[in-house]
């Protein structure tokens, strides 16, 4: 999801917009609610699977598993969670 904001907001947020640029996202800034510019990640180097997992353990949002292992447990119990989850999305 991107972000939009006022040429306003982009400047009093500025360290935000940058901080969420180098996460990966694209803010788009606007003047007078018409959208006029992009700040967008420059196209890099692709990360690999671990340096996206690295990042995002790094950023708190996932945590290192305990014992890497161990056999993937399922965490639905009852048959056909999946189904149920599927159809409730649509």
């Amino acid at each position: 999801m991107n972000l939009t904001l006022s040429t306003y907001e982009a400047k009093a947020r500025f360290s935000e917009v940058i901080r969420l640029v180098r996460e990966g996202r694209t803010v788009r800034i606007s003047y007078h609610g018409k959208p006029v510019a992009e700040i967008r990640p420059i196209e890099g180097k692709k990360k690999t699977l671990e340096e996206h997992l690295d990042d995002l353990e790094r950023r708190g949002i996932v945590s290192p598993a305990r014992n890497r292992n161990a056999p993937l447990e399922p965490i639905a119990h009852r048959p056909g969670a999946l189904k149920r989850f599927l159809d409730e999305r649509e």
